[in-house]
């Protein structure tokens, strides 16, 4: 059923052979368990246009809805392991909502990073630097929290698209690397190069930042 990066692996195939025998309790807890991730995933990719608009709490609600009537046929033919067929529907609900709020405004599909049979928002640099400012800085140091933001978001413009949606998908949705290739469609030996290498130059861009790296 794929790989599954809880600690206790053997609760969740109990778990997973549960929802596919109809128990919704089941459901509920295996949906639980990923909430926070699929939440943070929303959050990397909502528009900003949008984020006044949308919450990312709602967003994952709607997409729960879906996913308990899309579930059925999903145990029919788990062609992707539980954990990605989640974040699936979740963007298909987050590309609904862009081409509602945001229509002709939308960025090029072609400029996105392809998930599968459709093409999930990229992950901006500017959502991105926003969360690692947040683990590498500490509220009181929020004199220098506008300059260190931009530098970060100038360091993560500074890589190639998919490496930033690398370290999306392994650093904040900590998608194991086997889910992060199946992802993009790379091997995964690539998928773990391209991560390590994308990792090493945002350090070496901000290695004379004060404090920067302590959180990678």
């Amino acid at each position: 059923m794929g790989t599954l990066r809880e600690h206790n692996p053997s609760e969740i195939v109990h778990l997973l052979e549960g929802a596919r025998a109809g128990d919704k309790a089941a459901l509920v807890e295996l949906f639980a368990r990923h909430r926070d991730r699929l939440r943070r995933m929303v959050e990397l990719r909502l528009d900003r246009r949008l984020q006044a608009r949308v919450d990312a709490s709602d967003v994952i609600q709607d997409a729960y809805l879906e996913i308990a009537e899309r579930l059925e046929a999903y145990f029919q033919d788990p062609k992707l392991p539980f954990i990605l067929w989640l974040r699936l529907v979740v963007g298909e609900r987050l590309i609904t909502l862009h081409r509602r709020h945001l229509g002709a405004q939308m960025r090029d599909a072609a400029m996105e990073v392809a998930l599968f049979q459709g093409a999930l928002p990229a992950a901006s640099s500017a959502a991105l630097a926003a969360r690692l400012l947040g683990e590498l800085t500490s509220p009181t140091q929020a004199a220098v929290r506008a300059e260190r933001l931009l530098r970060i978001q100038e360091a993560l413009n500074s890589l190639d698209p998919i490496d930033r949606e690398i370290l999306s998908l392994r650093h904040f949705e900590q998608l194991g690397r086997a889910e992060t290739a199946r992802t993009l469609g790379i091997e995964e030996e690539a998928a773990a190069k391209r991560y390590i290498r994308a990792l090493k130059r945002l350090k070496s861009v901000l290695a004379d930042m004060p404090g920067g790296l302590d959180g990678l």
